[in-house]
């Protein structure tokens, strides 16, 4: 597997560690470009049928939506009985939390071309039929060009296929960005995904939460409230179209809760940021 590998990359410095292994930056003679490599250790994932699952999965999903700009593409994988390369795009070290943290709240322009980046993602995702399920900061790149690009496909799942939609089950998700549905028990669909897409872009523009406590279980408690809330002292500065995007995105009846698609036609998306069309409804 190594000298396949070495036939077309020549492997270069650590750039990374996650979960299930190293990332390396490599580079491509034939093409003159850089690109990642995950180099993951199957072995340590023996007793982990989870892990594995995800392992599996990941790639097969991410084949199934490439190319698109907004996620991170495969472009090659390597596998054996003890080792699985899988070459990707090349992104930066810092993730969209990690400019959250460094940064604080975004301007409306700032924060709607993030966002539109990653809702551009979602909707290619739903089109599919693949529900991502675990959207947060910490899982948006951004590559060498500065284009958002979704990752850790982990834990997402096929809802569908042919026009036919099928509920999801599961508690799956991060404490804050988590879906009120799924966290009750019930079946869902992919607007989880909006949800979650809906408390980053509050995050972007007030600095904080729309839902949290003093513990995961408060949080989680928050959650399920679903009582949204645009504090004036953070808020005063943010648009009446932002909010009501949020508002409509951060809605606990799911058959009111915008699709991705309605989040892109939104007046505030196609607008930049910078639409002053609507009536305050703050």
């Amino acid at each position: 597997m190594y000298d396949s590998f070495k036939n077309e990359y020549q492997l270069c410095e650590e750039i990374g560690r996650g979960r299930f292994g190293i990332v390396y930056r490599c580079f491509s003679p034939s093409s003159l470009a850089s690109f990642a490599v995950k180099s993951i250790d199957k072995r340590h994932l023996l007793d982990d049928d989870l892990d594995r699952q995800c392992l599996d999965k990941e790639p097969k999903i991410l084949q199934i939506l490439s190319p698109h700009p907004n996620i991170l593409q495969i472009h090659n994988i390597f596998d054996s009985d003890s080792r699985l390369l899988i070459v990707t795009d090349l992104c930066k070290e810092s993730t969209l939390y990690d400019r959250i943290v460094s940064s604080g709240p975004f301007t409306e322009p700032d924060a709607c071309s993030i966002f539109t980046q990653l809702a551009e993602a979602l909707h290619h995702c739903h089109r599919n039929y693949i529900c991502h399920r675990d959207i947060k900061p910490d899982n948006i790149l951004f590559d060498t060009r500065n284009r958002v690009k979704l990752c850790d496909f982990g834990s997402a799942e096929f809802f569908g296929c042919g026009g036919e939609r099928e509920k999801m089950s599961g508690v799956v998700g991060t404490p804050y960005y988590v879906a009120p549905e799924v966290l009750a028990g019930r079946e869902y669909n992919e607007k989880v995904d909006v949800w979650s897409a809906g408390v980053i872009l509050y995050i972007m523009l007030g600095g904080v939460p729309p839902f949290y406590g003093d513990s995961v279980e408060d949080t989680f408690a928050a959650v399920l409230r679903g009582n949204l809330r645009f504090p004036t002292k953070i808020f005063r500065s943010v648009s009446p179209e932002a909010k009501d995007l949020m508002r409509k995105m951060l809605c606990k009846d799911v058959s009111r809760r915008f699709s991705a698609e309605q989040v892109l036609r939104h007046p505030w998306v196609t607008s930049g940021g910078l639409s002053n069309t609507m009536s305050d409804m703050s």
